[in-house]
Parts: structure tokens; C-alpha cells; sequence
């Protein structure tokens, strides 16, 4: 898949389109295919530095979408289930 990450701390030209691996869940955890996310002020702050945050960083901690895998444990969710 492709996302933007920020791999340095700076201005907006950090920002770069990158090939990364396709996530998988662990256990208790989903994978959620994201119809729309949010990147507010803090994804601007870690991307600035003001706030520290481990790199490489996907920007967008908020968002909306329907479940795409499931981890084991999880038992309440299923695939094509929305979640935001």
C-alpha cells in the first residue's frame, strides 16, 4: 500500500508518498480499510517536532472506514463492519 509518512521532522516537504507493507493484525487488534481520515494540529506538531512521536510517522490518527481483517481474540467485529 501507499501512505504518506514523515521519516524527519521539518516543514511539509518531509511529507513523502512511500510504498509500505500491508498491515496485519495482531492479536485483539483490527486492520480497517479507511474511507476518511482526519489530520488535525497534532499530526502538524509531530511533523514540526513540537511534540515528539516515534518515526517513521503515518500522519491521520483519526478516521473512518470498514473493518478489513481481524486479529486473533477479536470477537465482537467483523469483516466489512464500519467503525470510525
Amino acid at each position: 500500500m501507499q501512505a504518506i509518512q514523515i521519516t524527519t521532522t521539518g516543514g511539509p516537504e518531509v511529507l513523502k508518498l512511500q510504498a509500505v507493507p500491508d498491515p496485519v493484525p495482531g492479536r485483539g487488534e483490527v486492520v480497517i480499510r479507511v474511507h476518511t481520515s482526519g489530520v488535525n494540529f497534532i499530526d502538524v506538531y509531530y511533523r514540526e517536532g513540537k511534540y515528539k512521536a516515534p518515526l517513521p510517522l503515518i500522519p491521520g490518527g483519526e478516521g473512518s472506514g470498514y473493518i478489513q481483517a481481524i486479529g486473533e481474540g477479536v470477537e465482537c467485529l467483523k469483516i466489512g463492519d464500519p467503525v470510525a
